[in-house]
């Protein structure tokens, strides 16, 4: 098999919490606590949980958007996690974002075209002015949208054609991999299948690796290729979509799967009521991270950590009912 794309190595992400008249640094957010995961040529990675486990942190720390507590980020074997602004200027190019609002992630001062233009002139990637105008106009078409727009500014266009917008951008610099942080979350249903739609059609076209991250797993579902779940700034599952969503392994992800409305007219599922509030990732529990709200809690989980480990084929949990499984399958 082929290396992958890119590789995460126990990352970490701890924000200082400074209190005082003095700010000095008191307590820390431990956002990201030990992450580690593989995005592979052409593939998705849908990175999902609830608000506030530290997902989008991840896909901010692969982008070196802030500097990382501890850890390495591996784009096509080279360390992008340290790497000198020089170098770092080139991996740019190779990993782009989508943010979550069209509404402020696009310069509202710009018309289109400059907007498309600008990481094509950043990045020297047109030949000449006139490769410059193919190039721009071309990105239209990709992302279908009329050439014509190129001349408005954002606020003349609505949330989808906002987002197919910073779709574009995100292509105009010839990337391998994109992150999509909740990129389909203030859309409404209908423009997210359409926006989901879309990037399904440029990975195919243009070899792309996508990181999904998202809390709809019903959008999830529809277009991934493997999922992982995070909760409290740890990963508790990694599975490939079909044997998470027909046989999810972990206690958070049942409950999360639990929550997903089926297509079936009048069909449903029993939900999974999880008790209580999730901690703060300041003061984190002891033990697995998920014990204080998981209904098959035992005395193990509240003193030791689970690791993440093979259950069975590629897929992967963190959580002590597994250990027999785990040793059954070597």
């Amino acid at each position: 098999m082929s290396p992958p794309l890119l590789q995460v190595n126990d990352l970490k992400k701890h924000f200082p919490v400074k209190k005082g008249l003095f700010q000095r640094k008191s307590e820390w957010v431990y956002a990201v606590d030990g992450v580690s995961f593989e995005i592979a040529r052409g593939e998705t990675l849908s990175l999902v949980g609830e608000s506030g486990c530290g997902k989008s942190t991840v896909g901010r720390a692969i982008l070196r958007l802030f500097d990382i507590t501890s850890g390495q980020v591996i784009l096509d074997g080279q360390r992008i996690d340290d790497a000198h602004p020089s170098t770092m200027r080139q991996m740019r190019r190779r990993v782009q974002v989508v943010f979550q609002d069209p509404f402020s992630s696009l310069n509202p001062r710009m018309r289109v075209r400059d907007i498309l233009a600008e990481p094509i002139r950043n990045f020297g990637l047109a030949k000449s002015a006139e490769d410059l105008e193919v190039r721009v106009t071309a990105l239209m078409d990709t992302v279908r949208l009329p050439r014509e727009a190129l001349n408005r500014r954002p606020h003349e266009f609505s949330g989808g054609q906002r987002q197919r917008i910073g779709i574009a951008r995100a292509l105009a610099a010839e990337p391998e991999l994109i992150v999509c942080d909740e990129a389909v979350s203030a859309l409404d249903v209908s423009v997210k299948a359409q926006i989901v739609n879309l990037l399904q059609d440029l990975q195919r076209e243009f070899g792309l690796a996508l990181l999904f991250i998202s809390h709809d797993l019903a959008i999830v579902e529809h277009m991934t290729h493997r999922v992982a779940v995070m909760y409290l700034g740890k990963m508790v599952e990694v599975a490939p979509r079909r044997e998470i969503f027909a046989a999810p392994r972990h206690p958070y992800t049942r409950a999360l799967l639990s929550a997903v409305p089926l297509p079936e007219p009048g069909a449903h599922r029993n939900p999974i009521i999880l008790k209580g509030d999730v901690p703060s990732p300041i003061n984190p529990p002891k033990g697995c991270r998920f014990h204080t709200r998981c209904p098959l809690v035992f005395d193990r989980c509240r003193t030791e950590e689970p690791t993440l480990r093979a259950v069975g084929g590629e897929q992967w949990v963190a959580c002590h009912l597994e250990d027999g499984a785990a040793v059954a399958n070597g």
